[in-house]
């Protein structure tokens, strides 16, 4: 891809938080001159498609407060272990989350979630050959975490919530997506568990 190369002339932080940033960057153009931009630096995120041997994927229904209502969403969080493979962080959100372990696990999709105004991008991974984590083992959910209902739901009938509108979280729909495509292609499309993410 080519273009024009845009400088960043000047950077100013409005806010910082531990999950993101919000920056106004002075933004060189291809017209001349300058704009300023407003955006979010976001720590990034990983997500799972969790497919157990009768071609199901585990769904989390949990509120989120930016919507005021609970959404269907994928095993999801944060990259914001210092040093932690995205691999892991994706098996650790997995054990928190749904109670699940994962004999194998490959990635699936990298998705920047909404460029207009911030820079988070989520890895998406497939993971399979579950096993539930021991009960004496399992995470002690919290906050909104609490209340997450889990539900296990075929595969084509979770693609069928995505065009219905029920599900609309943007990385579960990505990946719901991405998951029947590449298992229609016999899992072809899948990259290696630490295939390097995009520039």
């Amino acid at each position: 891809m080519t273009g024009f190369a845009h400088s960043v002339i000047s950077r100013t932080e409005r806010y910082s938080g531990r999950v993101f940033t919000v920056v106004t960057d002075r933004v060189t153009m291809p017209g001349g001159g300058a704009a300023d931009r407003d955006y979010l630096r976001h720590v990034g995120a990983v997500g799972v498609v969790a497919l157990d041997d009768e071609g199901r994927i585990v769904l989390i229904g949990q509120y989120r407060h930016a919507v005021g209502r609970r959404l269907w969403e994928l095993p999801a969080g944060l990259r914001d272990v210092q040093g932690e493979e995205l691999a892991t962080g994706a098996l650790r959100e997995l054990a928190e989350e749904a109670d699940l372990r994962a004999g194998r696990i490959d990635v699936l999709i990298d998705l920047h979630t909404s460029p207009g105004f911030t820079n988070e991008q989520i890895r998406i991974f497939l993971a399979r050959d579950l096993s539930p984590v021991p009960e004496p083992e399992r995470h002690d959910r919290t906050d909104e975490e609490a209340d997450i209902e889990l539900r296990r739901v075929p595969l084509d009938e979770a693609v069928a919530m995505v065009f219905a509108g029920d599900i609309t979280n943007a990385a579960a729909v990505a990946g719901v997506l991405a998951a029947a495509r590449a298992r229609d292609l016999d899992w072809a499309p899948l990259r290696p568990s630490d295939a390097p993410t995009p520039a």
